[in-house]
């Protein structure tokens, strides 16, 4: 398999590129490759937190800076 690595600006791996061919292959090797499961409870809440930022989205931090709060921790 062709992929390539996705890396952020600190070279931290942050996800996979897989060409299109080998993704419909994949899909015809696995045929629920694609089918997502969301819970109820998770679907209200992300819309709530999108609300919740339309709101008043100076309180966001950027990626970069939760990830940076995160790491300090552990």
């Amino acid at each position: 398999m062709n992929v390539q690595y996705i890396s952020d600006n600190t070279g931290k791996t942050t996800g996979v590129f897989i060409p299109i061919s080998e993704w419909n292959e994949l899909k015809g090797k696995f045929k629920d490759i694609e089918q997502i499961d969301i819970p109820e409870w998770q679907i209200k809440e992300v819309r709530k937190r999108l609300e919740d930022y339309k709101k008043n989205p100076g309180q966001a931090t950027d990626f970069d800076a939760a990830m940076d709060d995160i790491e300090k921790d552990l």
